[in-house]
């Protein structure tokens, strides 16, 4: 009883020093119905719907920019291009053919940032667009469609500059422009537009066109229709293209940066290529395939029950170089190049690594448990992490470095640290903390913890003042010991209360962070990291907008090698005095720093953690901020 009305004292302590507020800093009043709101890369806020669309950013008095010219803009007519200053936004129905709208669609680009509009379909002369594609680090738009009538309306390329948003060039894509045929002898966009080097291929239904911008002029035609997408090896001479069948299946092609075709025969590939990789000895390719689906879309929607099929090709002729494929009889879930081989994981466990030449560098699979979490580089070998084992392993031999494998119950939720103190790796399962001695292996239990609200630990950090684990409405620190700090609840505003924003469509994943390198054709993404790189993902961004010559690249930069204003606070939405609201709560005592009373039940708001800003929509048409 006594430590209960001790805890009590505490939290009254803590509450009467929080402060508290339910005035914002800034408030935004919109004219219609908005029902959309999304934080993006850049820190701009965006919110859409009947109103328009308009952004927001971080203490300014007003919106950044309100585009009504639109009308209502829905949230699958939003696209963010993954960390850029860029938003597409794509209105108008799709027709039966793959790639392409109908005539009445509207395509923009606006730089958010900068709040101008780049690129506008009216505006530039088309009537319909088929394919629009962003270009980084070139940072160039690449638009595929038809023109106004005057220009007889015959597919077409324009390319533009997104610094500016000027027109660098346009060309028809359609030799027999003009000539008299039947609607099935006119060239319609297949796939993706591709730029490499000064050049922009475009696949049609009809063949492979790359036409010279400045000119006009067609400067070649490879026989190769219907491709989808395409890359190209790091000189950009030799491209791949792409031709996924309504089966499910992919063909592989190989053309020359001057149409010519390096492959005798395309290459046939069961499935569809979800990882593709340009080696020095041969092409490395991974292909999902589902023998329940008969068709590319259930093949995708179904990847989970999917066999992934790996393959290594001769770049020269497309020919399998290995005469017995390795088995899996899984899906691929990690994949990664290595210096003398492909080591891969798969969903239900195991890993395995296999030489160029189509043999085995482990003396024998390693058997896991399901679900491999981590798989990562540490200074002794390979570590990887599932939801019933741990082990690090030798990369060339596949040996264990560590006697036996540790095993524990399967785990409600795993996530780990490395303790660098101690020199040892920690793995919390959601209901205890295992503490294994990098050096020997030796595991023992450091603590055993339980959440309210029968929650599990969703992220664990190591911080200098002790272990950190964090959940929706638990934050809970403990000293290097197991024994605790502190252990902070509040109370949930109920399930339905817990709404903060997030949108499938406008989600950016962290891992569609690129750098500079990895954005360029042909560039190895499948590399494996190191373990528990602090910092990395920020350090990618920053160097990806260094190579960008654009004020709103500079200001992302900016943005990025700033410290996060959040990094010691951890926000938890739960019952105030007066209402719901947003708590501050330091993550090295404990204390609840600030009170933000929303009152709304069912609270739409988005956290800034690297500007500081609360974003709450108080009415469908107003935005509130709180500086954090």
């Amino acid at each position: 009883m006594k430590k209960v009305l001790t805890l009590l004292l505490l939290s009254v302590t803590i509450s009467l020093v929080a402060q508290k507020t339910d005035k914002p800093d800034f408030t935004y009043q919109l004219n219609g119905k908005y029902e959309i709101m999304k934080l993006t890369d850049a820190g701009v806020l965006l919110i859409a719907g009947s109103g328009g669309f308009a952004g927001i950013k971080p203490e300014a008095e007003k919106p950044h920019f309100v585009f009504t010219e639109y009308g209502g803009v829905k949230e699958e007519e939003i696209e963010l291009v993954p960390m850029s200053p860029y938003v597409i936004i794509s209105q108008g129905g799709k027709s039966q053919i793959p790639g392409t709208l109908f005539a009445n669609s509207k395509r923009t680009v606006i730089d958010i940032v900068t709040g101008k509009k780049l690129f506008a379909t009216e505006e530039k002369g088309w009537k319909q667009i088929a394919q629009l594609k962003v270009f980084l680090p070139e940072n160039k738009l690449v638009v595929v469609g038809n023109r106004t009538k005057s220009e007889k309306e015959v597919l077409a390329v324009g390319i533009y500059d997104l610094a500016t948003g000027n027109q660098d060039g346009f060309a028809s894509l359609d030799p027999n422009a003009g000539k008299t045929r039947s609607a099935a002898a006119i060239p319609m966009s297949s796939g993706a537009p591709f730029m490499v080097g000064s050049i922009v291929l475009v696949p049609t239904t009809k063949s492979l066109v790359c036409a010279d911008f400045k000119n006009g002029n067609i400067l070649w035609e490879a026989d190769v229709n219907k491709i989808t997408w395409m890359v190209a090896d790091e000189t950009g001479k030799e491209i791949y293209g792409f031709e996924e069948r309504p089966n499910g299946d992919t063909r592989i092609h190989k053309v020359s940066d001057k149409g010519q075709l390096l492959w005798k025969d395309e290459r046939k590939i069961k499935g569809t290529v979800t990882r593709f990789e340009i080696l020095p000895n041969g092409l490395a390719v991974v292909a999902d395939v589902n023998k329940n689906a008969s068709s590319a879309t259930l093949n995708r929607l179904m990847a989970g029950a999917s066999e992934s099929k790996i393959s290594f090709l001769s770049a020269s002729t497309g020919e399998d170089l290995w005469d017995k494929a390795p088995k899996t009889k899984d899906f691929v879930q990690h994949f990664y190049i290595m210096e003398d081989g492909i080591l891969f994981g798969l969903a239900s466990g195991g890993i395995n690594k296999i030489s160029f030449d189509g043999q085995s560098l482990f003396k024998k699979p390693l058997t896991t448990g399901e679900n491999i979490h981590t798989m990562a580089r540490t200074p002794k070998g390979l570590i990887y992490i599932t939801d019933t084992d741990a082990n690090i392993v030798n990369l060339q031999t596949g040996e264990p470095v560590w006697a036996k494998p540790i095993k524990y119950a399967k785990a409600k939720s795993v996530t780990s640290t490395y303790d660098a103190k101690n020199k040892r790796y920690l793995i919390s399962t959601g209901t205890e903390i295992l503490a294994i001695d990098e050096n020997t292996g030796d595991v023992s239990t450091l603590a055993k913890y339980e959440m309210k609200e029968k929650e599990y630990a969703t992220g664990f950090t190591t911080r200098e003042g002790g272990l950190l684990l964090t959940a929706d409405q638990n934050v809970m620190l403990l000293n290097f010991t197991g024994a605790s700090i502190f252990h902070e609840y509040f109370k949930s505003p109920g399930q339905s209360g817990i709404v903060k924003v997030a949108m499938g469509t406008l989600a950016v994943a962290a891992v569609a962070v690129a750098s500079a390198s990895a954005v360029k054709a042909g560039a190895n993404k499948n590399m494996l990291g190191d373990y528990n790189s602090a910092g990395q993902q920020a350090k990618i961004a920053q160097d990806a907008f260094s190579d960008i010559a654009s004020s709103s690249f500079a200001e992302m930069n900016k943005r990025f090698k700033a410290t996060a204003a959040t990094e010691n606070a951890q926000f938890i939405l739960t019952n105030l005095d007066g209402g719901v609201g947003l708590v501050k709560v330091n993550k090295d005592t404990g204390k609840v720093e600030k009170e933000v009373l929303l009152k709304d039940k069912k609270p739409e708001y988005e956290v800034d953690e690297w500007g500081g800003m609360l974003y709450y929509k108080s009415k469908p048409n107003e935005i509130m901020a709180f500086k954090l």
